[in-house]
């Protein structure tokens, strides 16, 4: 680093991955008249002392019919939204930006970043916060609740069927062929997350793979618990370090002196978008969240966090067993807390808490089979676990506990976006903070497989649902199926082939 002599030139940045998918998986933006356009909301970030005729009439429409215009938009989509994060951006963009015009396409693009940029499900913050862009809060939580209520529900019941009727040791044959079918779909995940990575990103994620692998295996000397202090270290780690890395190349003032740092950043970094107005977007105000109450809402968030934690630890430190459902939260809600970017992310984390105290791996893998089959985010998974732990209230528990951290942080976070967008140093530090949250993924790839393929049957129904998955494109939920079908066909009741252990496989060689 030395003393800058001369305005160093702006490295050239390149369009996020987000970006990309929303501009190009969905068709472009329907025509419509002008009839139906006067009923439509249109962004107003560019008007001058004053409003236009659109926004003057959109106002005119009572806060109640916005809600139920939220109610019966988002209520069919609990019910349709397979495919995971990437397809319900776009099923999301279909309904509200294209059909309905609901939002602009910055306007829905910054939305989606906001989630990116929080931790906990994304395409749930994703939807939690259009619907606050229409009908305020009370339209948030109702579309959340919308979003999530099938396979909550669906969850839920077969959790508690399987800790009351199937042998965690003997899986019945319907059930034998999910786990190496969801385990498809998580290496799937890892696969179009690497590809978006920067070469910096790759480093990242490769290093925060490796960690996680030796972690869950270097038992006595690790303790796999000590995961829940070293992955968000990494996390922040890797946020620190794609900071300093967009700032090679670049003048830096440092205590009042200007540096310039020399080098080129190996990642890409993209700088901020056109975005919303704070004090005239109507949009905005349609929000109805002012600063003071979305920094108690933090604050909220953190009291809630640092209690939970820190009392459940001293517990466990003072040989006293916790109260069970105050130990669903506190690791749901800490998980919640610290995972970016949500869906298959979340895994690692979760196995590494639930199995074996709460469950064998067995039932783990089949759950994470049937949430990959049905709709809505994946973090409903954490409904399943409560209710195989502790029946119904613990699947409620563990469903609050989820998904609490994000869903309050979106409506903590709203009222400062429009400032915080315009932070090169948050959005810098995102991009590391995402490729090392990716490489947790790949790690859960490694330990989820030992898990789920044991026999030669399994290894064969894997390599029929990622085939499906990768090459022909299948959803998850028909993939899902096609694995427990053919597992069942496989099974050692029917036609008994490929039944020899796996693991068996150098001995005999």
């Amino acid at each position: 680093m030395k003393m800058a002599e001369e305005k160093n030139p702006k490295e050239e940045v390149t369009s996020a991955a987000a970006d990309e998918f929303v501009d190009d998986a969905v068709p472009e933006k329907l025509d419509t008249n002008d009839a139906e356009q006067s009923e439509l909301v249109v962004a107003s970030g560019d008007v001058d002392n004053g409003k236009t005729a659109e926004q003057l009439l959109e106002e005119d429409i009572p806060w109640i019919e916005r809600f139920k215009q939220v109610f019966w938009t988002y209520l069919p989509l609990g019910f349709v939204a397979f495919g995971g994060p990437q397809a319900h951006v776009a099923i999301l963009r279909d309904h509200l930006v294209v059909q309905r015009n609901w939002l602009d396409e910055d306007q829905f693009t910054e939305l989606f970043a906001i989630g990116q940029g929080l931790p906990g499900p994304t395409s749930t913050q994703l939807v939690v916060s259009t619907a606050l862009a229409r009908a305020g809060p009370i339209g948030g939580l109702t579309a959340f609740f919308l979003w999530n209520l099938p396979g909550l529900i669906v969850l839920t019941v077969c959790g508690v069927l399987i800790a009351s009727f199937v042998d965690e040791s003997n899986p019945p044959w319907y059930l034998i062929g999910l786990p190496p079918a969801a385990i498809s779909l998580v290496f799937k995940a890892f696969y179009g997350f690497g590809m978006k990575l920067d070469k910096l990103g790759i480093i990242l994620c490769l290093i925060s793979s490796l960690i996680a692998i030796m972690i869950n295996g270097s038992k006595p000397k690790i303790d796999p618990l000590w995961s829940q202090y070293i992955y968000p270290s990494m996390l922040a780690c890797g946020g620190i370090l794609s900071y300093l890395d967009s700032i090679r190349g670049t003048d830096v003032r440092i205590f009042g002196k200007t540096w310039y740092v020399p080098g080129k950043p190996y990642g890409t970094y993209k700088s901020a978008s056109r975005g919303w107005d704070a004090e005239s977007d109507l949009t905005m105000r349609r929000i109805g969240i002012p600063l003071w109450v979305g920094a108690l809402i933090w604050i909220l968030w953190a009291v809630i966090l640092a209690v939970t934690v820190s009392l459940v630890g001293r517990m466990r430190r003072n040989g006293e067993i916790p109260n069970p459902y105050l130990e669903i939260f506190e690791v749901m809600y800490r998980i919640g807390s610290l995972i970016f970017g949500g869906g298959q992310v979340v895994l690692p984390m979760l196995q590494t808490e639930v199995v074996p105290a709460w469950m064998k791996k067995d039932p783990f893998l089949q759950g994470l089979g049937l949430a990959q089959s049905m709709p809505g985010p994946l973090f409903n998974f954490s409904s399943y676990l409560g209710a195989v732990y502790r029946g119904v209230p613990g699947a409620l528990v563990a469903y609050i506990g989820l998904f609490g951290p994000g869903v309050m942080l979106i409506f903590g976070m709203v009222p400062f976006w429009a400032r915080l967008r315009h932070v090169k140093w948050f959005k810098s530090a995102l991009n590391g903070v995402n490729a090392t949250a990716i490489g947790l993924v790949g790690a859960a790839c490694v330990i989820l497989w030992e898990g789920a393929v044991s026999t030669f049957a399994d290894a064969m129904v894997f390599v029929l649902a990622l085939c499906l998955a990768v090459v022909y494109g299948i959803g998850a939920p028909w993939v899902v199926l096609a694995g427990g079908v053919f597992g069942a066909i496989l099974h050692k009741d029917a036609l008994g082939l490929g039944q020899n252990l796996w693991c068996e496989l150098g001995n005999d060689l």
